[in-house]
């Protein structure tokens, strides 16, 4: 119960912050979305390469700000689009960086530096889409939208999961999380589905209703298939949170696994079906 009471109210404050600094303006939600990703980053570094390769890790973090930098300035401040591809220039430098590296005794871990940039980085650009409909015009809603859509997808999962899947439901992926449970999964499904029904009737999201539902089931699906991701690697490195920043919830990236997959889909959804 006490521990309930710290991830609930964790998780309510994280949930404030992050809502006011989406809906506030485009440069809290830059700050804010900065800060996520180089938290996150820094997070997984610790847990994949441990104390090795500093530097190498900073100029893969300077890499994933430059590139969420120069979509941010396309989308928020027309700055020039052929210009983002600027943003491999500091991949290239993290490359070259590694020929200097004297130490290749576990050079194998450098693969964690551009996994991170794949896994975390690109996902966080992805999320300029969202809140700049069109170039230099600014709006949280859509992306807090989606945010909420998770967050009760989570919710649901681990309330059915825990009140009826640990007794008697069948488990979803035991071989990477002993803990997920079928009953979890059609949980989360089900409120998703409904805070997306929600969302639509609150006029938060503007599209046809069908597409609401669409949306929040793919973005459920992705959400649980982040979680896993996430929950694999965690397993591999023998480690039980990627951090200790969120009490009742571990670090930043724990907290926002599920969101690492099921953002950039529904991003994706809304521009293949032409309505974002």
């Amino acid at each position: 119960m006490k521990n309930l009471i710290i991830r609930t109210l964790t998780g309510a404050g994280f949930v404030a912050v992050t809502a006011v600094c989406i809906l506030l303006n485009k440069y809290t939600f830059g700050v804010l979305m900065t800060c996520l990703m180089a938290a996150m980053m820094i997070e997984f570094y610790r847990m994949t390469m441990r104390g090795e390769y500093l530097f190498s890790q900073a100029l893969s973090i300077l890499a994933a700000v430059v590139m969420f930098a120069l979509t941010y300035l396309y989308r928020g401040f027309n700055f020039p689009g052929r210009l983002v591809i600027l943003s491999v220039i500091p991949v290239f430098i993290m490359m070259i960086n590694s020929l200097y590296v004297k130490d290749k005794t576990d050079f194998g871990k450098f693969a964690n530096l551009y996994t991170a940039l794949l896994y975390i980085a690109v996902p966080i650009a992805l999320t300029c889409f969202a809140v700049f409909p069109r170039p230099g015009e600014y709006s949280g809603v859509l992306l807090l939208s989606l945010f909420i859509i998770i967050w009760v997808s989570d919710i649901g999962g681990y309330l059915f999961g825990m009140t009826i899947g640990q007794r008697y439901g069948k488990k979803l992926f035991p071989e990477v999380s002993p803990k997920k449970s079928w009953a979890g999964f059609w949980g989360g499904l089900l409120l998703a589905v409904a805070a997306g029904v929600v969302l639509h009737y609150t006029g938060m999201l503007k599209y046809p209703l069908e597409h609401c539902i669409i949306l929040s089931v793919i973005m459920n699906i992705a959400g649980v298939y982040g979680d896993l991701i996430e929950s694999q690697w965690k397993r591999y490195y023998a480690v039980k949170d990627s951090g200790t920043i969120m009490p009742g919830h571990g670090g930043i990236l724990d907290r926002l696994d599920s969101a690492l997959l099921a953002l950039p889909t529904g991003i994706i959804y809304l521009t293949v079906v032409n309505i974002l």
